[in-house]
Formats: structure tokens, C-alpha cells, sequence
């Protein structure tokens, strides 16, 4: 059992759930059971599966649950790309959340080789 809240990618997921939420706040009310919710619970998804494996028994069990963060990161970033293209979240915003998920996978498949749980 490891405690997910010393794990550095796991605390960028959180700011990045926390920033994802904020920004979602503004979209349009008729959004708000369509792409708010998606985007919001895609992104803490993330975080969630992180501390989900790091209450497991088994290296294999953590990175099985690193994949599927890995795999709601990915789901965040078209969220991301559909609500840019939609008019609802603006270049800026765009560009520094798509910045922070790629940075979120990145250490979330450098988590998984590190325990050895990607075969």
C-alpha cells in the first residue's frame, strides 16, 4: 500500500481535475449534463484510479490502474480538443490544459515502467 497523495503525478492530476472544473464552470448551462460532466469526470478519473492502485496489494495492480489514468487522460484531451473546437474553451485555455494532461501521461507511463507493469 502506497500513500497516493506523496506521488507527484497524482498531485498534478488533482491541479489538473481542480483547473478542469474551474474552467468547466463557465461553459453553457445546456452543457452541463453533456461536456461538463464528461470533462469533469474524465479528469478526476485520473486521479482517482491513481489512488485506487496505490491502495492495491501488487505492483501488476498499480499499473493496471496507472493504464486506465492513462486512459481517462486521453479521453480528457479530446474532451479538451472537442470544447476548443465547439467555441466553449479558448486557445489559451486549450494549450495549458492540453499542456498539463500531455505532462500527466508522461509521468503516468514513466510510473508504469518504473513498476514494471506494462507487460
Amino acid at each position: 500500500m502506497r500513500g497516493f497523495r506523496n506521488l507527484k503525478v497524482w498531485r498534478k492530476a488533482h491541479m489538473l481535475t481542480l483547473a478542469v472544473y474551474k474552467m468547466t464552470r463557465m461553459f453553457p448551462r445546456e452543457e452541463l449534463f453533456g461536456l461538463t460532466t464528461q470533462m469533469r469526470r474524465a479528469s478526476s478519473s485520473v486521479g482517482a484510479n491513481i489512488a485506487e492502485g496505490c491502495g492495491r496489494a501488487g505492483g501488476a495492480d498499480l499499473g493496471r490502474f496507472l493504464q486506465m489514468a492513462v486512459g481517462s487522460a486521453s479521453e480528457l484531451e479530446y474532451h479538451l480538443l472537442l470544447a476548443h473546437d465547439l467555441g466553449l474553451l479558448n486557445e489559451a485555455g486549450y494549450v495549458r490544459l492540453t499542456g498539463e494532461v500531455t505532462e500527466v501521461k508522461r509521468m503516468l507511463t514513466s510510473l508504469i515502467q518504473k513498476v514494471g507493469a506494462d507487460h
